[in-house]
């Protein structure tokens, strides 16, 4: 395929708020640390390769043949539907695998170039200041990354509709023919609960949850989202999915602490006394502990998703107590079906 001057706008790399940061921060970092400049500029070189290959690969709607069947968006649809996970991504088109790379290659990017800016952020106020704006930008990157997976683990789901699968698939389908949409283009809603959620260090204490849902509401979640979760006929699940999404653990987790709690008498903890407990580290996605500004840690939250992520699939195997999807799956199914009806 030969790209021609009106592919030109498709072919570029950011969108123009994300263009225009990266061209400045480039400029201040050359100033005072070239060779970092340099290495993220042939890093920029490779991402746009990867770029111009998603580009001049076919679009997934596009009517073709192979093996004497005819392929095109419904049959790719039916495909799609009819997944049950166990393949991963084997079971992907090319193109789809083409985008998937290329997300990962920007949000790798945007991650060396954080971490760049990072490392001098008190030799330079300029720097400081494009550190804070690269971050988030990474962040919606890694919003984006999870939506796609979040669709994803809906079609492996065996108690989702398949209607509600159908526009899953369609919806991944057009992510996967558009390598510049992001998560505010088509599920802006998830991604204000996402940004909110990032903002937030749970406090644990009595694990009713109050204190972290209050913060949500503080740091401008959208109440379209936790209405769906505070509504009169939300289940039992459903609830227990959203407090897993308040603290950032499992529901297996949640109990244990709790059981821990009552069987020692506290009437709250805090979070190394909880960690003691789990056996493991808890991750933030917010720390102004070591500086004397909030930083956020998207990736802390994309670990936190698919933590959940994976606990909701062992249970749907096992036939385990909790809840079969995360918090944002419930939500997604209830915005895919209110497009259905």
């Amino acid at each position: 395929m030969v790209v021609t001057s009106s592919d030109a706008l498709e072919l570029r790399l950011f969108d123009e708020q994300e263009s225009e940061l990266i061209a400045r921060s480039l400029v201040a970092l050359a100033k005072v640390a070239p060779a970092d400049a340099n290495v993220l500029s042939r890093l920029m070189g490779r991402l746009a390769e990867l770029n111009r290959l998603v580009w001049t690969t076919a679009s997934l709607r596009d009517r073709g043949t192979l093996g004497n069947e005819g392929r095109d968006q419904k049959t790719l649809v039916n495909h799609l539907v009819a997944t049950d996970g166990l393949s991963g991504d084997l079971e992907l088109p090319f193109k789809a695998t083409l985008q998937r790379t290329f997300l990962l290659g920007k949000i790798q990017f945007l991650r060396a170039f954080v971490k760049a800016t990072f490392a001098l952020r008190d030799s330079d106020v300029d720097l400081n200041l494009l550190e804070l704006q690269l971050r988030e930008e990474l962040a919606q990157s890694i919003y984006t990354q999870m939506a796609e997976e979040l669709l994803l683990a809906l079609l492996r789901k065996p108690s989702v509709k398949a209607e509600t699968k159908r526009r899953a698939a369609e919806q991944l389908i057009t992510i996967w023919d558009n390598a510049t949409l992001e998560i505010d283009d088509f599920c802006p809603l998830l991604e204000s609960a996402w940004h909110a959620r990032n903002r937030v260090t749970p406090n644990l204490g009595s694990m009713i949850g109050a204190t972290e849902y209050f913060r949500l509401v503080s740091e401008d979640c959208a109440p379209q989202f936790l209405d769906f979760f505070a509504r009169d006929e939300v289940s039992d699940h459903e609830n227990q999915a959203f407090s897993e999404f308040l603290f950032g653990l499992t529901w297996e987790e949640i109990v244990s602490i709790r059981q821990a709690m009552k069987e020692q008498g506290l009437p709250a903890v805090e979070e190394q006394w909880a960690m003691k407990v789990l056996g493991r580290k808890i991750d933030h996605e917010l720390d102004d502990r070591a500086t004397d500004r909030v930083e956020i840690d998207p990736v802390s939250l994309y670990r936190s998703y698919q933590r959940r992520q994976l606990a909701a699939d062992y249970r749907i195997l096992a036939g385990g107590e909790g809840p079969r999807r995360t918090a944002e799956a419930y939500l997604m199914i209830y915005l895919l079906d209110l497009q259905t009806s």
